[in-house]
């Protein structure tokens, strides 16, 4: 029997960018919690935000909050939680009501914390009751139906669309469109983003969702870890650039090999 071998050298390539890619991380992570400014893309959605709060504030409204139908093991969950926060400290800041439905009894149990945190963190906790943040059922549609209905019967000023929706999301983001709110949504679900950018008033897409939530809520982690991603990306774009310039100019294809899989 031949003896076999844990390490493949024709995939030193892969080990080297992920060692990279895996101390850039570490790297902002750490300086994050030091305490040193990380610059991140502010992003349209959200200077949106305050708008949208402020119209329902105006038209004596309420702010609907719909953080996704998955759990809290969703990364786009834990994402949305972090846009909920900042909703619910701007909606205790103007005393706006805040409604937020759940599906999911964890995500449910998240939010209500999440929203609590944040009128205590406004000062407003005499604004804030459990009935602000409740649970509707667990099974999708019949969830999607108690949504909609809210949205016809109490024609909430503004909508937030935001975590992991599936079929649902053109039923709600179309009923929300007909009553005429403002809709701010975001997603990583490539199949469900069209019918967001279509109904919507803004959209955030795909990374957009977890580079808001790491902008909003200023957690070393998510911070650090949008950073990495982003100076990986840019080191690999140039890499790209470089390799493509090299090759067609000069042959030189060095580069390109460096990163061929066998």
């Amino acid at each position: 029997m031949e003896p076999t071998t844990q390490f493949d050298p024709t995939r030193v390539n892969v080990l080297v960018l992920f060692s990279f890619f895996s101390a850039v991380v570490l790297f902002y992570i750490w300086k994050a919690r030091q305490g040193g400014e990380l610059f991140i893309r502010r992003i349209a959605g959200l200077n949106a935000i305050d708008e949208a709060v402020g119209r329902a504030t105006e038209l004596g409204k309420k702010v609907l909050f719909v953080p996704g139908i998955q759990s809290l093991d969703e990364n786009q969950t834990i994402a949305a939680l972090a846009v909920l926060q900042h909703v619910a400290r701007t909606t205790a800041r103007f005393g706006t009501e805040l409604d937020v439905p759940n599906k999911d009894p964890l995500t449910f149990a998240a939010a209500r914390e999440t929203v609590r945190e944040a009128y205590l963190q406004e000062g407003r906790p005499d604004l804030y009751n459990d009935r602000i943040v409740h649970y509707v059922t667990y099974d999708q549609f019949a969830y999607t139906a108690a949504v909609s209905g809210m949205m016809v019967r109490e024609k909430p000023a503004a909508n937030f669309l935001v975590g992991c929706f599936y079929a649902e999301s053109l039923l709600l983001a179309e009923t929300g469109q007909a009553s005429g709110a403002i809709q701010i949504a975001g997603t990583a679900e490539v199949a469900q983003l069209p019918f967001f950018v279509c109904a919507c008033d803004y959209t955030l897409i795909g990374e957009e969702l977890y580079a808001a939530g790491a902008y909003l809520s200023r957690e070393p982690a998510m911070l650090g870890s949008i950073k990495g991603q982003d100076v990986t990306k840019a080191v690999v774009g140039l890499a790209i650039v470089v390799s493509t310039l090299a090759t067609t100019f000069f042959g030189w294809d060095a580069i390109t090999r460096a990163f061929r899989i066998q």
